[in-house]
C-alpha cells in the first residue's frame, strides 16, 4: 500500500494522539498540561501552531477521544460516519502546498486554523483514505491482554496484531514460549 509522506506524517500524529489516553485509572494522561501538548506538537512536526493554550489542551484531549471511536469502529460505514462528522466539523479547506523541502501534497486544514481543527482535518483525512481504499480493518488496537494501544498495521498481509511502542508481541511470544518448555519438562 503506496501512502504519501503528509498522509504518513498525519497517521503517525493521530496514533501517536490516541495513545497519550490513559488506559485505565492507574495510569497517567500523556496530555498532562500544555508543555506536553507543545512537546506532541513538536515531536509531531506539526506546522502552523503558534501559542497553544488551556481551551486548545481541552479540546484536544476531546479529538484524541473522537479518533479512539474511529480505531475502535466495528466496521467501515461505522468509521466513515464518524470520521465524515469530525471533517466537516473541522471546516476543511484543501490546500496544495510545498514547505519545508517537501514536493507537493494537500493539507486539509484552513490557513490559521486551530490546532484541533488541524488534526481533525489532516489525521480525519488520512483515516478516510483507508476506508476509501476498503483497508478500514488496518485501524487497529493491539492484542496484548494488558494494552489497548493504536497502530496502523502497514504489513502487506496485514497481519501485524501488537503495537511496537511496548514490545508487546515479543513479550507474549516469549511468555507463550516458556508456557510450552515448561509443559514439556514437566
Amino acid at each position: 500500500m503506496l501512502i504519501p509522506h503528509d498522509t504518513k506524517c498525519a497517521l503517525d500524529s493521530v496514533v501517536g494522539l490516541v495513545n497519550t489516553a490513559p488506559e485505565d485509572e492507574a495510569t497517567p494522561d500523556g496530555l498532562p498540561d500544555i508543555p506536553a501538548l507543545e512537546d506532541f506538537v513538536r515531536s509531531y512536526d506539526i506546522s502552523g501552531v503558534e501559542r497553544l493554550t488551556e481551551a486548545d489542551l481541552l479540546a484536544v484531549r476531546g479529538l484524541r477521544g473522537r479518533f479512539d471511536e474511529i480505531f475502535g469502529a466495528r466496521d467501515a460505514r461505522t468509521a466513515a460516519e464518524l470520521i465524515n462528522k469530525l471533517v466537516a466539523g473541522a471546516g476543511t479547506t484543501p490546500q496544495l502546498t510545498d514547505h519545508d523541502g517537501y514536493d507537493w501534497h494537500v493539507h486539509y486544514f484552513a490557513p490559521g486554523a486551530s490546532l484541533v481543527d488541524h488534526l481533525a482535518a489532516d489525521c480525519g483525512m488520512a483515516l478516510a483514505f483507508f476506508v476509501v481504499a476498503g483497508e478500514q480493518e488496518r485501524l487497529r488496537r493491539c492484542e496484548a491482554p494488558d494494552c489497548r494501544r493504536a497502530f496502523v498495521d502497514l504489513s502487506r498481509n496485514r497481519s501485524r496484531r501488537y503495537c511496537d511502542s511496548r514490545t508487546c508481541g515479543n513479550r507474549l511470544h516469549v511468555a507463550a514460549y516458556r508456557a510450552r518448555r515448561k509443559e514439556a519438562t514437566g
